[in-house]
């Protein structure tokens, strides 16, 4: 097999998948030939199926399809998906949403705002409804929440934190290690910790999920994929991104994650008695007139 052009999607990972299986297809194995075959015929039909059902698609073993998706290099099966739904979702030239040297600043604007839209509209699409629901009930009923997260997820855990209580629900969130550990220590039955990951392998967060659970707090994760996180958690909302590592790309994970926490908080917001929802509209009243002042 012509190994160099597989090293070249390993090193870029911002090329066109399709366009790769194209490429390589004739220096692909037969039977990842059949795999490459019925990607090619029908994308959109692979995006939504798992490996078993690709394999049967295709007439080979469930082995031989993890075996393609390494092939063109991709980390595995899921990561091929993603990466099969951005091609898609970003239509066939990969140079549209990689940012180039020489793009002006107009270009530069039109390729975040055309890669972020996409990249939300396919987390919202693939975005567990029943999940949201779920926390959306135990945030209801909360007397106490705390946000926890590091990095990326902890500006998203202070941007809930600043949320949240406006409709009456006290909160924290701490972004020191230390005083995560000690507040998730002093969790108890009634309260909610909101553990934020992306990767959900970040081990100090795993293990806030699982100290505050074990005091009897309830546990909400907001991550990127089902890892091991989410066994320590009563619900988990998995925001799937069309994650970009190029060095000038968004985080399009925050941005999606923001975007869910403005969810919950207007869904909560928009539950609480009528006398809190006035107390709210009164503040932002105030602050309307307060940003009307002039300097004395």
């Amino acid at each position: 097999m012509d190994t160099d052009t597989g090293a070249d999607f390993r090193t870029n990972p911002n090329r066109n998948v399709i366009e790769v299986i194209r490429t390589m297809r004739a220096d692909l194995r037969k039977s990842d030939r059949k795999v490459a075959d019925v990607v090619l015929q029908d994308p959109r039909r692979i995006i939504t199926a798992t490996v078993g059902e690709t394999a049967a698609l295709a007439d080979v073993s469930q082995p031989t399809v993890v075996r393609f998706a390494t092939a063109i290099g991709c980390s595995g099966f899921q990561d091929f998906k993603i990466r099969l739904a951005q091609s898609l979702a970003l239509g066939t030239p990969a140079t549209h949403s990689v940012l180039l040297g020489t793009d002006e600043p107009e270009i530069i604007a039109e390729k975040i705002f055309d890669y972020t839209m996409t990249s939300l509209d396919w987390a919202r699409n693939h975005l567990d409804k029943a999940a949201v629901q779920r926390a959306i009930d135990l945030l209801c009923e909360a007397k106490y929440i705390e946000f926890f997260g590091f990095g990326a997820s902890g500006v998203v855990a202070r941007d809930a934190q600043q949320k949240f209580p406006l409709f009456g629900v006290p909160c924290g969130a701490q972004l020191d290690s230390h005083q995560q550990l000690m507040v998730a220590s002093m969790m108890k039955p009634g309260d909610i910790a909101f553990v934020i990951s992306n990767t959900g392998t970040t081990r100090s967060i795993i293990e806030i999920a699982r100290i505050a659970r074990e005091n009897g707090a309830k546990v909400i994760s907001l991550t990127g994929s089902d890892s091991l996180l989410t066994t320590y958690c009563d619900v988990s909302i998995i925001v799937e991104t069309l994650e970009n590592t190029n060095t000038y790309t968004p985080t399009i994970s925050r941005i999606a994650a923001l975007v869910v926490i403005d969810i919950l908080s207007t869904a909560v917001g928009m539950r609480r008695p009528q006398e809190e929802q006035n107390r709210v509209s009164r503040m932002k009243r105030q602050l309307s007139e307060m940003r009307k002042m002039q300097p004395l």
